[in-house]
């Protein structure tokens, strides 16, 4: 069995994503499981690498087969669409045009059985649509380019999981969308993440919608009882471990304290807080229900420090960990 190779995307070449790649490439362990083969520019990579202060060389390819994973020296499949004096820490519709680029041709080259996994550094929302793509973020976008029709997003901190039902709507549309099927389905994914980590019978809670889970009709329209409660039904009678719907302060409080395996939160904000609330530089955020792994950093562009060189490379790090963790094992087949 050999390691698996993750495709790294650079994310927005005027963030800090080229910085915080170099920077976790650059440690001694970092590739101790996996081939990493990042998928940018490569002059970008080494204006980074100097700006951090790295020895790191890299590789420029034109193919993704062409990697040499026994260099010391970082493979990047080179897609060379990045001008040399592209500004740090500025908003640019040819970086959110590269960012795009770059996630595309990450897509082709797992498609095509090179790499198992794709870990993303960040892009800008705002660039992206300068450049004519109109998606709320990777995952929408990750989900067109490989024809998914339905995905969720995970985040992970080492004291917690959350899956979001909703994500990039504001709260009144994303009641609106919260239903049985979609509950269940949110579910159903969380569960065969975790069964796939390790976890048999993994526990699950599932937050309500309003303050102390509706009171029994005392606070919001019987959300609870006609949303969620069915769906959490279902899951039980499949001999699943899932409970709820739970008041969210209280879920949270007793996940973190390691009572349940994964929070299951219905909108944007009730999952994000707590999470990041734990420690940006700690938190991945895993696409799930994608025919491939994606895991990405839990951080944005950052640029007001992009291209200073101080850019923290942990989320990251343990971004390319939990592809690794997730992603298909190849195997060599015997000769």
């Amino acid at each position: 069995m050999t390691h698996p190779t993750i495709a790294i995307t650079m994310g927005d070449p005027a963030g800090i994503g080229p910085e915080v790649i170099m920077k976790a490439l650059a440690h001694p362990d970092a590739q101790k499981n996996c081939n990493a083969l990042v998928i940018g520019d490569a002059n970008r990579l080494r204006q980074a690498g100097k700006i951090c202060g790295l020895s790191l060389q890299v590789d420029s390819l034109s193919d993704a087969r062409d990697a040499n994973f026994a260099s010391k020296a970082v493979q990047c499949v080179d897609l060379n669409i990045v001008p040399d004096d592209l500004p740090f820490g500025k908003m640019s519709p040819i970086a959110g045009e590269a960012a795009y680029r770059f996630i595309e041709k990450a897509v082709q080259i797992v498609q095509a059985g090179i790499a198992q996994g794709i870990c993303t550094a960040p892009l800008s929302k705002e660039a992206l649509h300068a450049a004519g793509h109109k998606f709320p973020g990777h995952t929408e976008m990750l989900a067109h380019l490989t024809g998914t029709p339905e995905v969720s997003m995970m985040l992970v901190s080492p004291k917690l999981r959350v899956i979001h039902v909703t994500t990039h709507i504001g709260l009144i549309d994303a009641i609106a969308k919260i239903e049985p099927g979609l509950v269940e389905r949110v579910i159903s994914r969380g569960h065969e993440v975790l069964v796939r980590a390790g976890i048999k019978n993994p526990k699950i809670g599932v937050c309500a919608i309003n303050p102390h889970a509706g009171e029994n009709g005392l606070f919001g329209r019987g959300e609870e009882a006609e949303k969620i409660t069915p769906a959490v039904e279902a899951c039980q009678r499949k001999g699943w471990d899932v409970r709820g719907p739970l008041p969210a302060d209280t879920l949270f409080f007793l996940a973190g304290r390691g009572d349940f395996d994964m929070v299951v939160a219905m909108y944007h904000d009730q999952g994000h807080g707590p999470i990041k609330v734990l420690g940006l530089e700690a938190g991945v955020n895993i696409t799930v229900g994608l025919p491939v792994i994606r895991t990405s950093v839990d951080h944005g562009t950052a640029f007001d420090i992009a291209g200073k060189g101080i850019a923290d490379e942990r989320s990251l790090i343990e971004a390319l960990r939990q592809a690794v963790e997730l992603a298909p094992k190849p195997v060599v087949a015997a000769v």
